[in-house]
């Protein structure tokens, strides 16, 4: 990564996921492959699954029924499509699995994100044109 001067490397393949960040500190770097680890992954390399579990997890937590919408990758959180455009979603709008609620801009692409669940909007948490993390709350569904 310092020879290429990277500060963060995202692979994808086969169902296994690798995020390696420079200067990531205490941020957890993933792996999820469907069958367990891979015995090649470097001892240096902080692996976690990735699951839809995470938020129910989180869920039980706070003993509310509420489920989280997280950002699926590094990038920058957009509500809407474009400066003019209304957001995607509002509090109080219900959405269900196939709705877009917002964009994750990665390196020059703008991704979809969809919601994955049935529900209203009941809280945005992250904040239009602000950095967002893998794994961070976007938005809270009722």
């Amino acid at each position: 990564m310092k020879k290429n001067d990277l500060s963060v490397f995202e692979m994808e393949k086969d169902g296994f996921k690798l995020k390696l960040q420079k200067g990531a500190g205490d941020q957890t770097v993933f792996a999820a492959p469907a069958n367990g680890l891979p015995a090649s992954a470097p001892p240096s390399v902080a692996l976690a699954p990735v699951s839809p579990a995470v938020p129910a997890v989180q869920e039980a937590e706070k003993g509310a029924s509420l489920r989280e919408i997280v950002s699926p990758m590094v990038g920058t959180f957009y509500r809407a499509g474009s400066p003019e455009s209304p957001p995607f979603v509002d509090i109080g709008k219900e959405v269900t699995e196939e709705t877009v609620v917002c964009i994750v801009e990665a390196m020059k692409v703008m991704n979809e994100i969809k919601a994955e669940t049935k529900g209203m909007i009941a809280e945005i948490v992250a904040e239009s044109g602000k950095p967002v993390q893998f794994g961070q709350v976007l938005f809270r569904v009722r």
